[in-house]
């Protein structure tokens, strides 16, 4: 039985998939991939972060161009049957469909990983042209030229030797194996690569110098393909009564294309409709997907920018150099970013680096509480007590955490500029996230209040934080009263409303906090 050539494996994994409830139709993507077969341009390299659809378009790509399977009948119902292409090229090609992520159950050498590759598409080969099987060839490359056919290669996780730090002295030798398999041969129709991470560059002539590569930092061209479109996401919220947009953008919104539309996280956004909650879906696969495991590189230059970026504000950098394939641990601030960015635990739209959305943020949360953030780490790890202190209307306790941070080495605590303050407020309330929907800057009555929490139960009471600055909490107090800051959260019909005024003297670095009822 085939391995790789010619399998019914994709048809029957996507055709599972159109069964879903909350199935997307993605095949759009096929037009443009119908229009580089048989050109210049017939190499591509997607990388994209896990659970973003890689797979699964991969699969469809299987599915739509196997001569193996009759496919038609899927495909009729799908978008790319209105296409000028679409009977061009269905169910014409014969596939070689790689998963490079297997590896061997009898031997754990590279050796043993690159023949399992090898022998699959050798013995299939000779299997399917049984003319070929006691003829000796050198190469799998003129073993495939004497077929006299052509070929479409749809290779996944193409980069996992290198995102999983395995043989890391024959990741030359495995990019060789690719170009001698691929590069200038007649037989390939297209070559269609999937991973994580880009391809390096090791030079001008690079091994797989023929791949045009889509990454998360360049790709204006097949990005909406990877990801849900707000759109998209809208008409899944509409199968079901449950979850809102406004749940799902605050979970899993957060990413950006090029021309500026919205993207969402796919698995996250289905396992949120599947299970009817919004939570965390973030799957850790490895130290690579970690936070924290990128922050530890540079603690001292990035720390400061993660702390603001928990607050909400974003961190304004130009990132050029992409993080790819066998670079290496990054070492300094744009390689960490960059990393972060094709991991997709950031999100980078022109210059501006964020928390992409509270499924993310929730990863950076459980960062700051490591001992490696000094004081942030103690004020986020005290964050509950902070939220208890205010809820039992203790003013004196939670002005005694705020001044804590005063010894802190962070210039970002330092009350340098205007949001400073609020920066360290919303460090203290961090656990507060779990049970209230805070906003920041919000109209409310006749201004802007500077923190309200939303109660996400109905049997919390509201808050409305005001800061000042070389102020007393009872000048505070006075503008949440007189400005009507209470009338948003007693239009959501929230019943008890904490009114929180704390101030700090820049001169003597005293903070003093009233807490009232109103």
């Amino acid at each position: 039985m085939a391995v790789c050539l010619n399998t019914e494996s994709a048809y029957k994994i996507f055709r599972i998939l159109t069964n879903d409830k909350f199935f997307v139709d993605k095949s759009g993507i096929i037009e443009k991939i119908n229009a580089r077969i048989n050109t210049s341009n017939r190499f591509l390299c997607v990388t994209k972060p896990r659970r973003f659809g890689k797979t699964s378009i991969l699969n469809m790509l299987g599915a739509y161009y196997g001569s193996v399977c009759n496919s038609k009948e899927l495909f009729d119902l799908l978008q790319i049957s209105s296409c000028s292409t679409y009977l061009e090229h269905l169910n014409k090609y014969n596939i070689i469909k790689l998963c490079l992520n297997d590896l061997p159950d009898d031997g754990n050498t590279y050796e043993d990983y690159i023949e399992l590759i090898k022998d699959s598409i050798i013995d299939d080969i000779k299997d399917a042209y049984p003319e070929l099987s006691s003829k000796k060839f050198k190469k799998i490359s003129d073993l495939l030229t004497a077929t006299q056919e052509q070929f479409i290669f749809l290779i996944d996780e193409w980069d996992y030797i290198f995102s999983h730090e395995l043989f890391a002295e024959h990741h030359s030798e495995f990019l060789e194996f690719l170009r001698n398999l691929l590069k200038d041969r007649p037989y390939v129709a297209l070559a269609y690569m999937t991973g994580v991470l880009p391809i390096k560059k090791y030079s001008t002539g690079s091994a797989l110098n023929m791949f045009k590569e889509y990454t998360m930092l360049k790709d204006p061209f097949f990005e909406r393909y990877f990801g849900f479109t707000e759109d998209e996401v809208m008409d899944l919220c509409g199968r079901q009564s449950v979850l809102t947009m406004e749940e799902m953008s605050e979970w899993y919104d957060g990413y950006q294309s090029v021309n500026g539309d919205r993207l969402y996280n796919p698995r996250s956004v289905v396992c949120a409709l599947e299970d009817e909650t919004c939570q965390s879906y973030w799957t850790r696969t490895g130290k690579m997907d970690e936070v924290l495991f990128f922050l530890k590189y540079n603690i001292g230059d990035v720390r400061d920018d993660v702390v603001r970026m928990v607050d909400g504000f974003p961190i304004m950098i130009d990132i050029k150099k992409e993080y790819s394939a066998g670079q290496g641990e990054p070492t300094n601030r744009s390689d960490i970013y960059a990393a972060m960015i094709i991991y997709g635990l950031l999100s980078y739209c022109d210059g501006q680096l964020r928390i992409p959305n509270k499924e993310l943020m929730l990863e950076f949360e459980e960062a700051l509480k490591d001992d490696e953030f000094g004081y942030v780490a103690e004020l986020v790890r005290n964050s509950e007590k902070v939220l208890n202190a205010t809820l039992n209307k203790k003013g004196d306790a939670v002005a005694g955490y705020l001044h804590n941070i005063d010894n802190s080495e962070l210039p970002v605590l330092k009350y340098n500029d205007e949001n400073s303050l609020s920066c360290v407020v919303t460090l203290a309330y961090l656990s507060a996230r779990n049970k209230y929907r805070i906003e920041r800057e919000e109209k409310s009555g006749k201004g802007f209040a500077d923190f309200i929490f939303h109660p996400r139960r109905k049997n919390m009471p509201g808050i409305i934080l005001e800061l000042k600055a070389n102020d007393t909490p009872k000048t505070a107090i006075a503008q949440i009263k007189n400005k009507e800051y209470c009338d948003k959260l007693k239009r959501e019909y929230v019943e008890k409303i904490l009114a929180v005024g704390i101030s700090y003297d820049v001169n003597r670095k005293e903070h003093q906090c009233i807490i009232e009822e109103i």
